[in-house]
């Protein structure tokens, strides 16, 4: 029989791996489980029956992207041709040259009423969201919730509704930072995302959305000071995640809150 210092031991790795962060047996490159052992030494593989040249012209190819074209470039044509944002969902789903579309469970479009006055831009989607496939419903997205009910609103409320998405759509791998290649390739469906939106006020959940958006980092300097993003007043934040770990900065937050509303009430 095992003993309980086995157990325990093996509790305890578990333990620490989840505190590094490593919450999934997942890596940065996809794994095909479904692809076929190599032959086994000494065995010649059969030999498969040749396939017509009309059958194959007439298979179905999946999309890929086309590895000259310009990563960045593509996702700005793309985006500024969608009229909508059930459109630019679409062009979204079907872009192939960001690899994180290979690990997500699924795209992370957005969550909340289209048209509200108010927007929030995350940074990307966590364990939660790529499970839900809504921006914020793990602990931060429940935070973030409270939050916004203090200033009587919700991204369910139909008199003072909110707007949430992020800069990516898809999750990164253990919840890291995203890239720069990854921000730019997003950046034009972000702004087209906004334009279709059109709200009153953005605000740039930590230090991503600034990077993005802005094109600063230091959240610590950026919260609290208003600045212009895509042609709309931005208030930069303290991420939800931020305040869970340092429950002493939900007092500069409530005053970002403070402001954001009245902003909003004055319509300036």
């Amino acid at each position: 029989m095992e003993s309980g210092s086995g157990y325990v031991a093996a509790k305890a790795a578990l333990e620490w791996q989840l505190e590094l962060g490593a919450d999934e047996a997942i890596g940065d490159a996809p794994v095909d489980r479904y692809a076929l052992p190599q032959a086994a030494p000494g065995r010649k593989p059969p030999t498969p029956e040749p396939t017509p040249a009309k059958a194959v012209a007439q298979m179905p190819q999946a999309a890929q992207a086309d590895p000259q074209a310009d990563p960045v470039a593509e996702a700005r044509r793309v985006a500024e041709t969608a009229p909508d944002l059930a459109a630019l969902k679409a062009a979204l789903g079907a872009y192939e040259h960001c690899e994180l579309k290979r690990g997500a469970r699924q795209l992370v479009f957005a969550d909340g009423i289209p048209g509200a006055k108010l927007m929030i831009i995350g940074e990307a989607p966590g364990r939660e969201e790529d499970r839900a496939g809504k921006p914020f419903v793990g602990r931060a997205g429940q935070l973030l919730d409270r939050m916004l009910e203090a200033i009587g609103m919700g991204r369910a409320d139909a008199a003072a509704p909110v707007y949430i998405t992020n800069v990516l759509p898809w999750r990164p791998p253990q919840n890291r930072d995203p890239k720069p290649e990854e921000i730019a390739m997003m950046l034009p469906f972000l702004e087209r995302h906004v334009a279709l939106a059109d709200p009153e006020v953005l605000i740039l959940m930590g230090n991503t959305a600034c990077q993005a958006v802005l094109g600063k980092r230091g959240i610590m300097r950026l919260r609290g000071n208003w600045a212009q993003a895509f042609g709309h007043p931005a208030l930069p934040m303290f991420h939800p995640a931020y305040l869970l770990r340092q429950p002493s900065a939900k007092r500069e937050a409530w005053a970002d809150l403070l402001s954001i509303r009245a902003r909003l009430e004055s319509g300036a």
